[in-house]
């Protein structure tokens, strides 16, 4: 008991250290402006915040907060999870996408292509193997993470602009406690259907944003994480995702703790929940 005590004490105490450090700068993803942009206030330039490992292994990681596509979760589920990714040797990009009501499908999505392509195409400066970048996502960042993993394309070599050059397919995803399904009713999350869709969504495009129903044999391999007893976005949209995955041959590991609320981040200070990360470690290893 001790020792299980002295492990959350520890890890506390890391974590806080750790959010204690001060934020990088956040890089524009477009230099004249994000196509669609209704402002130039920060709300209205989508960036990154790169956080280099200090001993690299050559892995990046794209990370979405989450927030119903209303906000942005920025300390638990951006820095919080670039510093894990970081002591894991993994350079970490966390991206400030565009928001609703302001803003709506498709402009998430295009931000989110546009972070992949601006690491893959900046690779070699940060030491990243372009093979091995990936995108984590969070709850509503979750479902635009795996947006990303199904709605992909490889680049437009003819491009004028490099970056657009650049495959916008993630090499692995992660997904914690995602929004997953828009069409299976009691499952689905009103608050983040309606920030990324409106009010009156399109039934085409509910139906093409429920990435179960988008996975492919070319969606990359996926790790996904949620609590059975998550009451804002319920289990089965990872459980849906999962199976999917596997009926497409596509190589998943998924994990669902019994207790835990929705948006627990890494689950620090949580005895069970703390050790969610571990597998998350485990799994990158053997990618």
């Amino acid at each position: 008991m001790r020792f299980l005590l002295l492990t959350v004490v520890l890890t506390t105490g890391v974590a806080l250290a750790q959010r204690s450090a001060p934020d990088p700068p956040a890089q524009r993803l477009w230099s004249a402006g994000a196509p669609g942009a209704l402002g130039s206030d920060d709300q209205d330039v989508p960036a990154i915040m790169a956080w280099p490992a200090k001993n690299p292994n050559g892995k990046a990681v794209v990370v979405c907060p989450g927030g119903s596509y209303r906000g942005l979760s920025m300390d638990l589920e951006g820095k919080q999870a670039a510093q894990w990714l970081n002591s894991q040797g993994i350079s970490a990009f966390v991206l400030r996408y565009r928001l609703g009501p302001k803003y709506h499908h498709p402009s998430m999505i295009n931000d989110a292509q546009r972070a992949i392509r601006t690491v893959r195409s900046h690779a070699s400066e940060w030491r990243i193997d372009p093979a091995k970048i990936g995108i984590w996502g969070f709850s509503a960042g979750g479902h635009l993470a795996a947006t990303a993993a199904t709605h992909f394309d490889r680049g437009n070599p003819s491009a004028a602009d490099p970056i657009d050059r650049a495959s916008a397919r993630p090499d692995f995803v992660i997904l914690s406690y995602p929004v997953i399904t828009f069409t299976e009713e009691p499952f689905v999350h009103k608050n983040s259907l309606r920030n990324l869709l409106g009010d009156n969504p399109d039934p085409r495009l509910l139906k093409d944003l429920s990435n179960e129903l988008a996975v492919s044999k070319e969606t990359p391999p996926t790790f996904l994480f949620h609590t059975n007893a998550d009451a804002g976005v319920p289990p089965e949209n990872s459980v849906l995702f999962y199976l999917a995955l596997r009926k497409n041959g596509v190589p998943a590991e998924l994990h669902i703790y019994e207790n835990g609320p929705h948006g627990v981040g890494l689950g620090w200070g949580d005895l069970a929940l703390s050790s969610w990360p571990a597998r998350l470690a485990d799994w990158l290893r053997n990618r």
